[in-house]
């Protein structure tokens, strides 16, 4: 008998997070989206897991993914909402529609930059938050996820 498909995490990345690695380095880092995906698939194998990440810098596709997600029973999704964290209250809900549990990730610690990153609609809706500690904080959102 076959073993059953690995669960799924979903890895949701907003605006420019397509330019990790040129923009703005001091603040994102070094690591690239696709070096950050390489690191996940790595520790998602080493948990029994699977990955699928994505990136878009519109709104409607991380909600659409969202509603995905649910839809084809991922085990979590982990949300970098990027500028959208700010300001959107469509993602918001769309967190708060789903039972598939979100964990909100940055790269950075958004309490320690501009007032405006200081509030979060994702981690109003959002299960936990992992921000501040660059590329790790999508791994010990992991770590959290496969522990849900």
């Amino acid at each position: 008998m076959p073993s059953p498909a690995p669960a799924t995490v979903y890895v949701l990345n907003g605006p420019n997070l397509n330019l990790l690695g040129l923009r703005e380095p001091e603040i994102y880092g070094q690591d690239t989206l696709d070096d950050i995906a390489g690191m996940l698939e790595d520790r998602a194998r080493e948990l029994g897991l699977a990955i699928d990440l994505r990136q878009s810098n519109h709104e409607g596709h991380l909600i659409d993914w969202l509603h995905e997600a649910q839809a084809e029973g991922a085990k979590a999704v982990l949300l970098n909402a990027g500028g959208f964290t700010h300001t959107s209250v469509a993602i918001h809900d769309a967190i708060k529609a789903v039972k598939t549990p979100v964990i909100e990730v940055h790269l950075s610690n958004p309490h320690k930059r501009e007032d405006f990153r200081h509030t979060s609609f994702i981690g109003r809706a959002a299960r936990g938050t992992v921000a501040g500690f660059g590329a790790l904080s999508y791994l010990v959102a992991l770590e959290a996820a496969a522990r849900i």
